[in-house]
């Protein structure tokens, strides 16, 4: 078996090489997932604070709703349905870039999984951290605001790393509806230069480079924003 890096300097057909080529290709999983992950937080913290919400049953089901909805289907057939089905069924999405619908099939799937981890971590802080706020006067709202939210999203740092790094690594099925991501671009090229191993390897190591500084920049957040007993005092608490 011979090896052949140079196969990176090769021109593609098209004017550039298939490092440039490659290099684009990672800027688009890249572009991908860290669109995604917003949406993914926005609506994962949102959902998931409902879930926790006092004396709110209509909302806790809703939020419970989208839950169940978006944890429990593949996230193949979501990225399908939005990219396939829903442009059909709302006229007015049938403009939007490809790139767009992978962001709310990717970011929707994972926000399901985000809130599931606040509502742990709310629902992990003792309830003297709610009864607290409430005797400095603040409202529901103003208590999850200055109180709550802000103590949960440090225990959950953690998770929300494993999360991180699942949604970029889930970025890869993007390819599937031909967005021009790190996995689609081995396969291309790994079909035009029979070149598989050292395609796929360098993708590999692309992944792996990414994943690798989600997972510093996480723990860096954690480092700076722990408070020594915060999670050990929520891991016993227990919500009661």
């Amino acid at each position: 078996m011979s090896w052949d890096w140079k196969v990176f300097l090769n021109d593609d057909g098209s004017g550039r090489t298939y490092l440039e080529w490659m290099m684009n290709a990672w800027g688009w999983t890249l572009a991908v997932a860290g669109t995604s992950w917003v949406v993914a937080m926005v609506f994962g913290a949102l959902f998931g604070t409902l879930r926790t919400l006092p004396n709110s049953p209509w909302l806790v089901r809703l939020a419970n709703a989208w839950v169940e909805l978006f944890r429990n289907v593949p996230l193949l057939v979501q990225i399908f349905i939005w990219y396939f089905v829903v442009p059909k069924v709302f006229p007015a999405m049938k403009d939007l870039p490809g790139f767009v619908l992978v962001v709310f099939a990717l970011g929707f799937f994972t926000s399901a999984r985000i809130a599931e981890q606040v509502r742990a971590g709310v629902q992990a802080l003792p309830r003297g951290q709610r009864y607290a706020g409430m005797a400095m006067g603040f409202t529901t709202a103003q208590t999850y605001r200055y109180v709550i939210l802000p103590m949960a999203f440090r225990i959950i740092i953690p998770p929300l790393t494993s999360e991180s790094m699942n949604l970029l690594k889930n970025s890869s099925v993007a390819f599937a509806v031909s967005i021009a991501e790190l996995t689609m671009f081995a396969m291309q090229a790994q079909e035009e230069t029979s070149r598989g191993i050292e395609i796929y390897l360098a993708v590999t190591a692309l992944y792996a480079v990414s994943a690798f500084a989600v997972n510093r920049v996480m723990a860096f957040v954690e480092k700076k924003v722990q408070i020594p007993g915060v999670v050990v005092a929520g891991a016993t608490g227990g919500g009661h």
